[in-house]
């Protein structure tokens, strides 16, 4: 039992210095998890955030703590949940968030960018509430259909 452990623990630190982490905790209990979050919260700089990955149920508390709490399952206390155990679908994840985020701030821009227009040339007597309907609508389906991208990013 005892070198089992110890080649788990060989394992983790084997895969901390290839990862580049400067410290790596483990077989820590629930309580001593959120203590140890605690801490680095305190520690980390004031724009850097504090993610912590977990598991189980148990970790429930520190992933509401932490700045970012991703649970690997469905759990309801986390900000983003991988509904499998592979911990590289998180990087898939930020990529994903990414790609939604940039298609949400193209459609702000349209949107607003319409709709002022409209309003410049319904001030201008140029235009009536007809046009403002169609843009507003013709806005939103350009939007739905812009959103549907997201379906399809690539380089994952």
């Amino acid at each position: 039992m005892f070198s089992r452990f110890s080649s788990i623990l060989s394992y983790l630190t084997q895969l901390a210095s290839a990862l580049g982490l400067d410290e790596v905790y483990s077989e820590l209990l629930p309580a001593d998890k959120v203590e140890k979050v605690e801490q680095l919260i305190q520690n980390k700089p004031e724009k850097e955030k504090l993610a912590f990955v977990g598991d189980g149920i148990n970790d429930a508390p520190v992933l509401r703590r932490a700045d970012i709490g991703i649970a690997m399952g469905a759990m309801e206390a986390a900000d983003v949940v991988l509904m499998d155990d592979d911990p590289l679908q998180i990087s898939k994840a930020i990529k994903i968030s990414r790609k939604c985020l940039g298609i949400v701030y193209q459609n702000i821009v349209v949107a607003i960018g319409v709709k002022l227009a409209c309003l410049v040339l319904v001030a201008l007597g140029f235009a009536n509430m007809w046009l403002a309907v169609f843009a507003d609508v013709g806005v939103m389906i350009i939007a739905v259909l812009n959103a549907i991208r997201a379906l399809f990013v690539k380089n994952l």
